[in-house]
């Protein structure tokens, strides 16, 4: 029999199996935690799991105490469908791992939403947060797309309805690693390969429900009074570019940035760029790093 908190199952490229399997609804989220001090929880994007934090996430274990997971439908994690929140998720995860004291939230598109929403609902239980390409913020048109990039997303949707997920995996690498205005290709090697990996897995992953968070508007942002800094890959899709200044400016005493050179996935793609604003933020919070010094990554 596996040792409580073991899940079965191979390792996947470049991530060690985890050490911790968290129930939550009909859910057993996969989960990593190392290191001491002040908890930093890791949410990852939509199109990966939660080896897109490998760097940042490595540097933070030096000197804290490093989490991070995957949620339903990614990576590790194994879940049958229901109608589930992503922010219980979140919170089932924060009290396995996290102990008494409240998390900084670290996330990435879909798991910057998540971040916002857990601070809004449980402000006792988080910190801080770090915003990287956050979605929400109300609203569910359809931004208008220059011709380029509703071109790519027309193609993605056609590839999707005709069930060809290599072609849709490969589009969402433009999209999202490259980024929509960049060069095909711009990113390559190890990278793009995990990349494909880690999406491909999601495209292939069994329905896990719907979830019922409600989201959130910009107009609540204001209630929060915490720490947090919002930032955005320059080669990222304008419109979310656009709502990372709009949230930023939202949120009281927030800091914001713009990292040059990078799309959506900054962590992934080029971890040195968001190692050392991450350790900074840390740094400025009284107590939560240790004495030990990280590496930028």
């Amino acid at each position: 029999m596996l040792p409580e908190h073991q899940l079965p199952g191979q390792q996947l490229p470049g991530h060690r199996l985890p050490g911790h399997s968290i129930p939550s609804g009909r859910a057993r989220l996969a989960a990593w935690a190392d290191g001491h001090g002040c908890p930093v929880v890791f949410l990852h994007a939509n199109v990966c799991d939660s080896r897109m934090w490998q760097a940042p996430w490595a540097a933070v274990q030096a000197v804290g105490r490093a989490i991070a997971y995957d949620r339903r439908g990614f990576g590790h994690s194994q879940a049958q469908a229901e109608d589930y929140s992503g922010v219980a998720d979140l919170m089932a995860v924060i009290a396995a791992l996290a102990g008494d004291a409240p998390a900084i939230l670290v996330g990435c598109s879909q798991g910057g939403r998540i971040a916002i929403e857990a601070a809004l609902r449980h402000p006792a239980a988080i910190r801080g947060l770090v915003l990287i390409a956050p979605s929400g913020g109300g609203g569910t048109a359809e931004p208008a797309h220059p011709p380029a990039i509703a071109s790519l997303l027309a193609r993605q949707q056609a590839a999707l309805a005709a069930g060809e997920l290599e072609q849709v995996n490969a589009i969402k690498a433009r999209l999202w690693l490259d980024g929509p205005l960049a060069p095909e290709g711009r990113v390559q090697g190890p990278v793009r390969q995990l990349f494909l990996a880690m999406n491909g897995l999601a495209l292939r992953a069994p329905p896990v429900g719907a979830n019922t968070d409600a989201g959130f508007g910009l107009e609540r942002l204001g209630e929060l009074r915490l720490p947090c800094l919002v930032m955005a890959g320059a080669l990222d899709f304008p419109h979310i570019q656009d709502r990372c200044r709009r949230i930023a400016a939202a949120i009281p005493g927030a800091s914001t940035g713009l990292l040059a050179g990078v799309a959506h996935l900054p962590s992934l793609e080029r971890p040195a760029v968001v190692t050392p604003p991450l350790l900074a933020f840390l740094r400025r919070l009284s107590g939560c790093l240790s004495g030990r010094q990280a590496s930028p990554g």
